[in-house]
């Protein structure tokens, strides 16, 4: 079985990067399920309802998110007529819409997707990932074979370092979003688990992080607010991850690193 994931998808470039790269991907890689995170769908901040038909109909399989999910309006709706195809971190209240974990059937193997958000230097005040974590795999009754796939979402390496030893052996891969700068560190862990802190991001080569340069480099540079645009054309990088398992025990065999180029 192999698992493609996209890191995270900004803007209208990183959507027209998708529908563009992915069907010489499925071709070339034979993906039995394809994830993105689309946080940053609608440019650059939150998700909308054509923007998520758009990378579904493009042949995304299932959409995570982060901290932006909630940023355009309509989010509700999104999760009441999307409700297998998108989740939002779970440590988010029990409140919010959506839910933060869905459960697919892929070669008749259980798959269990789950989303969870980091704490360290977020705004957010969320419940701690790592006992949200234990609860999400105490309430479905996770078994051996089942595969378990966590989206952590975070800006804090540590945090997202120390998440991937605290479940190794229980998730079979731990792929970090949420910073659009890809790391080197894709390894299978000791007990078992596939771990990267950050896949990287679908957007503008020509950025700073998928965001066109003038506006971060003012506010570097001034200290004063600025406009942050997302640039909509040009060339897009992609990075991505194909997670490769055992067709026996559905544990990771690989986790290799895709680092990619399109103009669109």
């Amino acid at each position: 079985m192999k698992i493609l994931f996209f890191g995270d998808v900004v803007g209208k470039i990183g959507r027209q990067a998708i529908k563009e790269i992915l069907p010489k991907y499925k071709k070339q890689y034979q993906p039995d399920l394809v994830i993105a995170n689309g946080e940053n769908l609608a440019h650059g901040a939150g998700v909308t309802e054509d923007t998520l038909r758009e990378v579904l109909t493009a042949g995304v399989d299932l959409v995570t998110t982060g901290n932006h999910v909630f940023d355009k309006k309509g989010f509700e709706e999104i999760f009441t007529n999307f409700e297998n195809k998108i989740i939002r971190p779970a440590n988010y209240p029990a409140s919010c819409p959506g839910r933060g974990f869905v459960t697919l059937k892929t070669q008749d193997r259980r798959v269990v997707v789950m989303n969870l958000n980091g704490r360290i230097f977020m705004r957010e005040k969320l419940e701690d990932p790592f006992r949200q974590f234990d609860e999400l795999y105490k309430l479905l009754k996770i078994a051996k074979s089942d595969i378990v796939v966590v989206d952590f979402h975070g800006e804090a390496t540590s945090e997202k370092n120390a998440f991937g030893w605290y479940v190794d052996g229980r998730a079979t891969a731990v792929l970090g979003t949420h910073t659009h700068v890809p790391t080197a560190d894709n390894k299978i862990l000791p007990q078992g688990t596939a771990y990267i802190t950050d896949v990287g991001m679908v957007g503008a080569k020509e950025s700073i992080i998928g965001v066109e340069k003038a506006g971060p480099l003012n506010l570097f540079l001034t200290q004063m607010p600025a406009r942050f645009e997302i640039p909509e054309e040009g060339v897009a990088q992609i990075n991505a991850v194909l997670l490769k398992l055992d067709d026996k025990s559905g544990k990771a065999k690989k986790l290799e690193r895709i680092d990619d180029e399109v103009s669109v």
